[in-house]
């Protein structure tokens, strides 16, 4: 099994865990998706993501959940709570954070589409509750996102 996880490149999976001090993109890894033919979807939640407020230094406590259906690649699932753990001691706003994750969701794996929650603990009295979505371009996951995006219902989460 390791020399197949060596094969695929993961470094990080039945290893040793090392958690990133700062924002840390390089950790995230990825592997062959089996059935890039279908359309399915993949789902993660992150019930105890974290993140620093750029003003005041303060913890920031959020739910992040992703839904993708992969393209060729799928992210590894260790790969990727390490990376939302780097976020720790990272400041950023809370729609910069859903963005980001977003952003580097692409770039790393190329999904047919993604979309990235984020349920942000109040703070002050008021939660957010930031969504971001893409599509890939030219194709009819394009036109998804933007129905998704114009038809999404934030109440109620």
């Amino acid at each position: 099994m390791s020399n197949q996880r060596e094969q695929e490149g993961l470094k990080n999976l039945g290893r040793k865990t090392e958690y990133k001090s700062d924002y840390a993109p390089e950790v995230l890894e990825t592997f062959m998706n089996k059935h890039p033919e279908n359309d399915y979807w993949v789902q993660f939640n992150c019930p105890e993501f974290t993140s620093l407020c750029p003003i005041t230094g303060q913890p920031d406590y959020a739910e992040i959940k992703i839904l993708y259906m992969p393209g060729e690649r799928m992210v590894e699932s260790k790969s990727l709570k390490l990376y939302l753990f780097s976020f720790r001691n990272h400041g950023d706003f809370h729609e910069d954070c859903v963005n980001v994750i977003m952003k580097d969701l692409v770039k790393l794996m190329d999904p047919k589409y993604i979309e990235v929650i984020g349920l942000f603990t109040p703070r002050g009295g008021i939660s957010i509750h930031p969504y971001a979505n893409y599509g890939r371009p030219g194709t009819k996951y394009e036109e998804m996102a933007q129905q998704r995006l114009m038809n999404y219902q934030m109440t109620g989460l």
